[in-house]
């Protein structure tokens, strides 16, 4: 597994609890490669179709780093998109620069349908962060299952919020599932900033 710790606010990468990823390895029982670039300034720019661009080279540069070692057969990566085109068509180009395969399995999926899937499947999953009208600080740390898709889809009616947060309306991590051995146990604070906020993790231990 490779993680990406933006220092600030990102285009391409999830940026909440990142931190909780070498937890989430030792879990899955997969070995782990961090990658922590510099703040990548993305709350000002003019050009977002570059600024993509450029986050992707620190990513890129590490998964050439990986190929080249003896031990490693880089076969391919896994986006989690649903609906951007944003993204996936950049992580697509860098594919195609490396050689290697894009794996989309979510890609397109009716988001009703891959939630209730999650649900369904076993995956607990939290919300950590939330920056859209019509989710206040109730919605960090709260689970992401039936009743909160339930009060989404009503937000969707009401302001347009994506039931999957594609538009960036929260995040979530997933702290327990079938790929995973061991839960993780969060301890953290709800940090609210006027229109948005996010946990603020104190602790993490697998149980």
């Amino acid at each position: 597994m490779l993680t990406v710790h933006p220092a600030g606010d990102s285009y391409m990468y999830h940026t909440p609890a990142t931190e909780l990823a070498a937890l989430a390895a030792e879990s899955v029982g997969i070995d782990l490669v961090e990658v922590s670039p510099d703040d990548f300034g993305a709350d000002d720019v003019d050009d977002a179709g570059a600024q993509g661009d450029a986050e992707l080279e620190p990513m890129e540069a590490a998964l050439r780093e990986i190929a080249a070692g003896s031990d490693v057969d880089l076969a391919g990566v896994t986006a989690g998109a649903v609906e951007s085109e944003f993204q996936t068509s950049r992580i697509q180009a860098m594919c195609d620069r490396l050689g290697i395969d894009l794996f989309a399995p979510l890609w397109q999926r009716d988001p009703v349908e891959l939630a209730e899937a999650m649900f369904d499947a076993g995956f607990e999953i939290r919300i950590v962060q939330v920056a859209a009208y019509g989710l206040d600080e109730s919605w960090l740390g709260r689970r992401y299952d039936a009743d909160a898709l339930d009060d989404l889809l009503a937000l969707r009616e009401e302001y347009g919020v994506h039931p999957l947060g594609e538009g960036g309306e929260f995040e979530t991590y997933v702290v327990d599932g079938p790929h995973m051995d061991r839960r993780i146990d969060l301890t953290y604070d709800a940090v609210w900033e006027g229109d948005r906020g996010h946990v603020e993790i104190r602790d993490a231990q697998l149980k």
